[in-house]
């Protein structure tokens, strides 16, 4: 009897034993950005990789970084301004402990903070949100985080509401907000939905209030949202942002976390149609992040593609 032996191709996750038998990604709260990029990422590493990736519903960014410390997920989302609250310890939120099992993993996109009204409200300033109600998102994202701070610094002494960003976006649509305040990549789901249900209006920052924020807050940068991102958007609306960057907990094996960004950027064309956001989630965009560690597997693949740039690592 001839016996012919073939070679089967196996998937990465049967000859890699050490890596996790599942991965899941600590997103934001439905109807935002991050949701809905983390559900796209999740399809596209389960079937690169051949092992389940799951997209973990969360308060985003600072849930993100408490879950990875205690090794609930293994990959989040976070802005750079809240990963450096966590990093240093210097938000409430952190209970005062310096939160530095995070590496990072790869660029996303800039996060601009936009404010939207109802037309029908008037409103047509940040400083006429002074004595208003304003949803804000869930506590743990970087609107939570952050509007606070804004509206100490522009003297601005709202009501701020909590919640899922459906949530609080049906509650404008209701009347019983009067805006929302939001970090978010764009287009924003829920700004997208609320521009379905009604008329609309942008309050941008002046000039002076950009100027402030950033003199209080370093970490913020210029940012644009560009006309015509909203139907009811119809000049640039200027702003301040944060950047966005995937994190993984730096135990995830080197291997892996080269293979999530081999995927990744594999696949890029997939994941932007997922999210026009990821438009801006390409390699060069690494040097946007200037305090955090990559993890060795992120270094090794940026240093293999030949990527420029100064990169930290441990």
């Amino acid at each position: 009897m001839l016996l012919v032996l073939v070679a089967v191709h196996r998937p990465a996750s049967a000859v890699e034993p050490h890596w996790p038998p599942s991965l899941t990604i600590g997103t934001a709260s439905p109807g935002g950005t991050y949701h809905a990029y983390g559900e796209g990422l999740a399809r596209i590493l389960t079937r690169v990789l051949d092992i389940p990736v799951t997209a973990r519903a969360t308060e985003g960014p600072g849930q993100n970084i408490l879950l990875l410390e205690t090794g609930e997920i293994q990959i989040g989302f976070v802005t750079l301004g809240v990963a450096l609250q966590g990093w240093n310890g210097s938000a409430s939120w952190t209970g005062g402990k310096q939160l530095r099992t995070m590496r990072a993993l790869f660029p996303m996109y800039d996060t601009p903070f936009q404010f939207m009204v109802r037309e029908e409200s008037g409103i047509r300033s940040v400083g006429e949100l002074n004595g208003k109600r304003v949803g804000i998102g869930p506590q743990g994202g970087t609107s939570g985080v952050y509007i606070p701070e804004f509206f100490k610094v522009l003297k601005v002494d709202a009501s701020l509401a909590h919640g899922g960003w459906a949530d609080v976006a049906n509650q404008v649509q209701a009347g019983t907000l009067d805006a929302l305040a939001v970090a978010a990549g764009v287009p924003f789901p829920s700004f997208i939905d609320l521009e379905r249900k009604g008329r609309v209006r942008y309050v941008p920052l002046t000039q002076q209030q950009i100027l402030d924020l950033r003199l209080a807050m370093p970490e913020l940068g210029a940012s644009v949202v560009g006309a015509g991102t909203y139907p009811s958007l119809r000049s640039n609306y200027g702003t301040v942002g944060l950047y966005n960057f995937a994190v993984a907990h730096r135990d995830v094996p080197a291997d892996l976390a080269h293979a999530i960004l081999e995927a990744v950027f594999a696949n890029h064309d997939e994941l932007v149609e997922v999210h026009s956001a990821a438009a801006e989630t390409v390699p060069g965009n690494f040097t946007r992040n200037t305090f955090l560690p990559f993890h060795d597997g992120a270094s090794r693949w940026y240093q293999n593609k030949g990527v420029l740039g100064v990169m930290r690592g441990d």
